[in-house]
């Protein structure tokens, strides 16, 4: 996440309430996106320092616990920098001018009087493969996935013009050896299938096999992963989306809930400002007074019911605001209770964090590290691949 400002509900259920079930389930990694926020805020980067911690912090509140996800900062790990570079060395400009949301946030972004004709911005989507790739993620949220296709396709491309690694055969042979006597032998002949009979069930096996093994490095498992398929290592592996429900939140001016518009409620509100901004909502126009029968379906508060609220009183909703039985302050006065309730744990465990800054720093360091190390690894293959690692 870009740190442009404190997090809010939209981020929660957009996001954040799936991370904190994945963190249960996956490997994570989870980075506050300081060189990102610089493409687009570069005339105001004193806001990127500040929110980097307030976003951390608005993580914990949330639910993702340190102790099973890492959490870093983009910009602490420089191998994200150095694979971009490499990267758009064989990148043809082509690529990156045909993202679609290129043209649209430029022109957009423009309105706003920002500049953003800039190379860092034309190659935002190169350092977001970057990202992805060099910590050979095999799930990428929903967020990304208009970008999944072009890092697939850098994917590829750097495979086919690197993955011609010197004695491959030999240490992925070593790597098979590497896998114990039962499962190296299911793997041989997995791979015997899918090679001279062209069996796709065989394919799906041995991915599934080398993709449950722990006891081989990245390197290893690429490796073999490419000698699987008859092709050289593959150093960069391609990912795949990770579909997951994410409800549009909508703001509290009626357009989609979003920092740059000022019209959020943020995780870390306190009641009396919930209350405050949940009242001024916009509803049904045609409720001009309190007898006038009205239409959910065109009240923005309508929309955080869907959220918030259950079939009964989503139900209670529909009848009192079509007949004009209930009034719309009666109608928001749920939704701001489910929000305040919501949000209190948050600001009760993001409270030490905000007490004591070193925690956070502290959490940092240690994700900084720990992502330096995977990094690193898929950086030494790159480079070696690329003729890069001089000895």
């Amino acid at each position: 996440m870009r740190p442009t400002g404190r997090l809010h509900i939209g981020h929660y259920h957009g996001a954040l309430k799936n991370w904190t079930r994945l963190q249960h389930e996956q490997p994570c990694f989870f980075f506050v996106a300081d060189w990102h926020a610089l493409t687009t805020h570069y005339e105001t980067p004193e806001v990127i320092e500040e929110y980097t911690y307030d976003t951390v912090i608005d993580w914990i509140a949330a639910g993702l616990d340190p102790a099973l996800a890492t959490l870093f900062v983009q910009s602490k790990v420089p191998q994200h920098a150095e694979l971009t570079l490499l990267m758009s060395f064989f990148t043809p400009l082509s690529w990156l001018e045909r993202v679609p949301t290129y043209k649209d946030q430029v022109e957009k972004q423009g309105q706003h009087g920002r500049d953003l004709t800039t190379y860092g911005f034309l190659g935002y989507p190169l350092m977001q493969a970057a990202d992805i790739l060099i910590y050979r993620a095999n799930c990428v949220g929903e967020d990304q996935v208009s970008h999944i296709e072009l890092t697939r396709e850098i994917a590829r491309r750097f495979n086919h013009l690197f993955g011609r690694e010197k004695g491959f055969e030999e240490k992925a042979e070593a790597a098979i050896k590497k896998m114990g006597a039962k499962k190296a032998k299911l793997y041989n002949q997995l791979r015997t299938r899918y090679q001279q009979e062209g069996d796709d069930g065989a394919l799906a096996a041995a991915r599934e096999l080398l993709s449950d093994l722990q006891n081989l490095s990245m390197g290893d498992r690429e490796r073999l992963f490419g000698y699987l398929e008859g092709g050289g290592k593959m150093i960069l592996s391609e990912p795949q989306a990770l579909l997951t429900r994410t409800p549009r939140v909508v703001g509290t001016d009626g357009e989609k809930m979003s920092k740059s518009l000022g019209n959020t409620i943020d995780l870390r509100d306190l009641p009396d400002d919930i209350s405050a901004k949940v009242r001024k909502m916009p509803t049904d126009p045609a409720r001009v007074r309190r007898n006038d029968p009205g239409d959910p379906e065109k009240c923005p508060v309508w929309q955080l019911h869907q959220i918030y609220s259950d079939d009964a009183r989503r139900d209670w909703v529909v009848a009192g605001c079509k007949s004009a039985g209930i009034g719309c302050l009666e109608c928001k006065q749920p939704v701001i209770d489910a929000i305040v309730e919501e949000l209190k744990p948050m600001r009760e465990r993001a409270q030490p964090y905000e007490e004591d800054p070193t925690l956070v720093k502290n959490i940092l360091a240690d994700g900084c590290e720990k992502a330096q190390a995977c990094a690193e690894e898929t950086m030494r293959d790159v480079r070696d691949a690329m003729g890069l690692n001089y000895r």
